[in-house]
């Protein structure tokens, strides 16, 4: 792990995807995610909460995010969230190479280093808004790493790291754990797996019985709406779902030429891969999502386990075509879709960014995603236009920007805004370029 080979790719793939993180933002092209965990990350040590979700609480157990908000506290920038998970990107990496390293050699375990580097689902995952899973994979590569090499107080501190990511690693580990302590049993292993096992059992009970129904208006947890399987849905499997969701597999393992499966770490992926494969949604199956991050750093492990038990002549071979199959995958089918979310800066993102910096701060203003997303880690009150035409908002003020036409809030809301000042209900007080700010003429918060 002293290899400078490997600390230098950490380093530039966190300054690539930094850089590339603050490109997206730089022409609005975030989505509410970002909004949404940037207003939870300022509150962290306060609320909690941002103006979507109210409490985070009441959606995810997360308390990774009070890195996120103590991060957020020494540098206020959306900047800062951007590039925290490129480095929590980048840190899925030098597990991965001290897995292979321990049996195959520093030179398998270099490329094995850049195939995690270049592997689409993560650069897919770390791309994205800014989420708790961007934390999953390197959190669990590391459990395992230090597990594997026999460091159990360093496996049982970073399995509390996984913890804290999402309830849904508490499940994970839970199953992971109890296979642990079944495998190891008799052993020092074997009793810190279970430890972790039960510990985990402990934060899904805490979570669901405690935390989540203190902190929701409504007990029904969201998530489960991923499974609340209709007929529709069912019929729909055939044959299009089951396509997707074997598009998905290809994508995900054609890359690491499907090697993850030659170990019997694998089994630790099964219940990651079964949350995302069994929702009726296919926003969990989709590369580029953040959802990857819940199963991606058990792949890895599993990868590293199967590259270091080839034989030698086989193992370099087989890491070369995972490189080329990485390339090809992200000139083909590359999860940044750079095409949309990465261009030049034009006239209209720095007129709305200007319009922006003029308002005051603290303010309760309803507006678009390109707008919100930039308002959203200084201002706890800015929130979205509603999604539904019919529902009114109660927003002090309402900002719309008709040079971003394909906006989803804009197409959504944009005839409503129009209704509300034709009734009265908003007066317009800024009107210039597209961009048009309105005050409520009633009662507001």
């Amino acid at each position: 792990m002293r290899d400078r080979f490997l600390w230098i790719a950490v380093a530039l793939y966190a300054a690539l995807f930094t850089w590339l993180g603050a490109l997206r933002f730089a022409v609005h092209r975030n989505f509410v995610d970002f909004g949404i965990f940037a207003q939870t990350a300022a509150s962290a040590f306060g609320c909690f909460c941002n103006a979507i979700e109210g409490s985070h609480w009441a959606f995810h157990f997360s308390p990774i995010l009070y890195v996120a908000g103590a991060v957020v506290w020494l540098w206020h920038s959306p900047l800062a969230l951007v590039a925290l998970q490129a480095l929590a990107g980048a840190l899925a990496i030098p597990p991965i190479y001290g897995i292979i390293e321990r049996r195959a050699g520093a030179g398998p375990a270099r490329m094995g280093a850049i195939v995690v580097a270049l592997y689409p689902a993560l650069a897919g995952t770390i791309f994205n808004d800014f989420h708790e899973n961007g934390f999953a994979p390197a959190a669990v590569a590391w459990m395992l790493w230090a597990f594997d090499g026999g460091m159990l107080g360093a496996s049982f501190a970073f399995a509390l790291v996984t913890l804290a990511v999402k309830e849904d690693q508490a499940i994970f580990l839970a199953i992971a754990g109890g296979l642990g302590a079944w495998r190891y049993r008799g052993e020092r292993a074997g009793r810190v797996a279970l430890v972790v096992a039960l510990l985990s059992l402990a934060v899904l009970a805490l979570f669901f019985l405690v935390v989540q129904p203190h902190a929701a208006a409504n007990p029904l947890w969201s998530p489960t709406r991923f499974y609340a399987w209709t007929a529709q849905d069912l019929r729909a499997l055939v044959p299009g779902g089951i396509l997707a969701r074997l598009g998905f597999i290809a994508l995900a393992f054609v890359p690491l030429l499907f090697l993850p499966f030659r170990s019997r770490m694998m089994w630790l992926a099964a219940a990651p891969l079964a949350e995302v494969l069994l929702s009726r949604m296919p926003t969990t199956f989709t590369m580029g999502s953040h959802y990857a991050g819940a199963w991606l750093g058990y792949a890895f492990v599993a990868f590293a386990f199967a590259v270091r038990e080839l034989p030698q002549p086989r193992v370099t071979r087989a890491l070369w075509w995972c490189i080329g199959l990485c390339v090809v995958e992200l000139a083909v089918a590359n999860p940044l879709h750079p095409g949309m979310n990465l261009r030049v800066r034009e006239a209209r993102d720095a007129r709305l960014d200007s319009v922006l910096a003029a308002l005051p701060r603290g303010i309760s203003i309803a507006t678009q995603e390109e707008a919100y997303t930039h308002l959203a880690l200084a201002d706890p009150f800015a929130r979205l236009l509603p999604e539904d035409p019919s529902v009114p908002t109660d927003a002090c003020f309402i900002l719309t920007d008709a040079a971003y036409p394909d906006s989803p809030r804009l197409q959504e809301y944009g005839a409503a805004v129009d209704a509300l000042v034709r009734e009265g209900a908003y007066v317009p007080i800024f009107a210039r370029d597209g961009i048009a700010l309105f005050r409520t003429t009633g009662l507001c918060r």
